[in-house]
C-alpha cells in the first residue's frame, strides 16, 4: 500500500476515534493560548493548566506581560520548567504584540514567527487554536513520535518533519491532524510502551508489525 494510501486511512480511523478534537491547554483568547504553549514545552498541559489560571487573571493584555517583573513572573510559572527562558520569551513576545502588532497577537504564520521564542509548532498551535486557520501542523514530541512510527517521516527535525506530514495529509485535516496524534499518543502510542494490540491502527503501522 502506497504512504499517501495508507495515510488517509489513518486518518480515517483517527477521525472516528476522535471525532471531537482542540488543544488540551485551557485558553480564551490568543494571548492566553500563545503564553500556554509557550509554557508548554518540556511541560505536561496538566501542570501549565494549573498554572494559567492565576495567570491570565493577572496579566490580560500582551502591556502587562512586556511591563511585569521578571522575577516576579519567573516565580509564578516556576513550577513549568525553565521558568527563566520562559519568562524572557513571553515578556519579548508581548512587548513585541505591544509594539508592533497594536497588542493584538498576530494571525499570520509570518508574522508569528517574529515573535520571539515562537517557532513553527508554537505558531500553528495558535493559528489553529485561536483563528482556526491552518498553515501547517504543529509537530510536537507526540506528533513526532507516531509520524515515525506510523512510517509518515523518517525525520527527526520537526519543521522536516512537519513537511513529510503536510504533503501527506489533506490540507482540509491539518487543522486537526495534531490534536488527533497527541490524543492517540496520550492514550494508545505511548512514549515508554505503545499499546500496539489494542491499537486500532496496528494494520497500517510498520512499527506495529515489528513488535
Amino acid at each position: 500500500m502506497e504512504t499517501k494510501e495508507r495515510t488517509l486511512k489513518i486518518i480515517d480511523i483517527l477521525k472516528q476515534l476522535y471525532p471531537h478534537n482542540r488543544t488540551a491547554l485551557t485558553f480564551h483568547t490568543p494571548l492566553e493560548i500563545l503564553v500556554a504553549t509557550i509554557l508548554s514545552a518540556q511541560c505536561t498541559d496538566k501542570k501549565v493548566n494549573e498554572v494559567t489560571p492565576e495567570l491570565f487573571r493577572k496579566y490580560r493584555k500582551a502591556e502587562d506581560y512586556a511591563e511585569a517583573d521578571t522575577r516576579e513572573l519567573e516565580e509564578e510559572i516556576r513550577s513549568t520548567g525553565f521558568y527563566r527562558n520562559k519568562a524572557k520569551n513571553i515578556k519579548a513576545a508581548s512587548e513585541k504584540i505591544a509594539n508592533d502588532y497594536s497588542g493584538k497577537v498576530p494571525s499570520t504564520m509570518d508574522e508569528l514567527l517574529t515573535l520571539p521564542g515562537v517557532a513553527r509548532k508554537t505558531a500553528n498551535i495558535v493559528l489553529s487554536s485561536a483563528y482556526h486557520k491552518a498553515e501547517g501542523i504543529a509537530v510536537d514530541t507526540h506528533v513526532k513520535r507516531l509520524a515515525q512510527r506510523l512510517g509518515l517521516s523518517k525525520e527527526k527535525n520537526p519543521d522536516k518533519v512537519e513537511k513529510d506530514l503536510t504533503a501527506l495529509v489533506p490540507k482540509k485535516e491539518w487543522l486537526y491532524f495534531n490534536y488527533r496524534l497527541v490524543n492517540h499518543g496520550r492514550k494508545i502510542c505511548q512514549a515508554k510502551k505503545p499499546l500496539c494490540r489494542e491499537c486500532p491502527l496496528n494494520h497500517l503501522c510498520p512499527s506495529a508489525q515489528l513488535s
